[in-house]
């Protein structure tokens, strides 16, 4: 969520793009020939549907489909509710004012299912994604980043040099911190 007080500040300079990404297919232990988006609409999901809702909340515009996706992040991350529940992703799509009636038919349409097969299957092929957030850039270059939540102040700062090095040093091949200790110091450093 950090990058919504990112892109706030960064304004039009900052264009995300969100796109879909099946860790449930990355991580399945049913053997490479098993397609999550192949399972039947009543399958227990884990990402799916959520997925699907995000699809369906971009069919509604750029502005809505924002304030759709922060809502279900906060849901997720910060209310630890069930994504893959359909009528979940519904009170959230009432919460933020969506075309219910829309929401739901477009989130429900095979179409929007093979949307989502079809970004995760181009991050696979195209990127090597394998794991969220990845970065994809302009230039082609992608990058997975793996951090804690930096301070408000620092959001918009942080997503500028993490781009830059994503971006235009491709040269770098992994950064990580050793752990233990990390993320000691980490929620009282430069804030």
């Amino acid at each position: 969520m950090w990058l919504e007080s990112a892109q706030e500040t960064a304004g039009d300079e900052l264009e995300l793009n969100w796109r879909g990404f099946l860790l449930e297919q990355i991580n399945s232990k049913e053997g490479p020939d098993w397609k999550v988006w192949e399972q039947p609409d009543d399958y227990e999901f884990r990402g799916m549907w959520a997925l699907r809702a995000g699809e369906a909340a971009k069919a509604q515009g750029p502005d809505v489909f924002r304030k759709f996706h922060m809502a279900l992040l906060r849901a997720r991350h910060e209310e630890r509710v069930n994504v893959g529940d359909r009528e979940v992703l519904m009170e959230i799509a009432a919460r933020v004012g969506l075309d219910l009636e829309k929401f739901r038919a477009d989130m429900e349409d095979q179409a929007t299912k093979d949307k989502v097969a079809q970004d995760h299957i181009e991050a696979v092929e195209s990127f090597g994604v394998f794991g969220t957030p990845t970065f994809v850039f302009p230039n082609g270059a992608a990058a997975f980043v793996k951090l804690l939540k930096p301070p408000e102040a620092r959001a918009s700062r942080a997503l500028e040099l993490l781009a830059e090095m994503m971006e235009d040093h491709i040269y770098i091949g992994e950064v990580k911190r050793p752990q233990p200790p990390w993320p000691k110091g980490a929620f009282t450093a430069g804030s």
